[in-house]
């Protein structure tokens, strides 16, 4: 594996992946959703932490999310078994899919 010479924060890649910050955060709580090394936790402070991905890990979830979207079927069983927050699940599933 490549030398990781960057990374980039989880609230920008949601940015560039047009997705909704909450449910990557969701995602990535849990650092067993995605390949170990791909999320990074940052120390900004003293007792602040921010999570960012390396680039693979941006297109793991990528993949992983475009994956999901097959059918409105997979995309609820998706967002059943990875995220834990019932509101958010619900506001999610609310969205139109993509």
């Amino acid at each position: 594996m490549a030398a990781i010479t960057y990374i980039r924060s989880l609230e920008y890649a949601a940015k560039i992946m047009g997705e909704d910050l909450e449910l990557l955060e969701a995602i990535v709580c849990n650092d067993d959703n995605l390949t170990y090394g791909s999320i990074i936790t940052v120390q900004i402070g003293p007792e602040e932490a921010i999570t960012a991905l390396t680039n693979y890990g941006i297109e793991e979830l990528t993949d992983m999310l475009r994956d999901a979207r097959v059918s409105t079927k997979t995309w609820h069983e998706f967002l059943d078994d990875f995220v834990h927050d019932a509101e958010l699940v619900a506001r999610i599933k609310a969205q139109s899919p993509r």
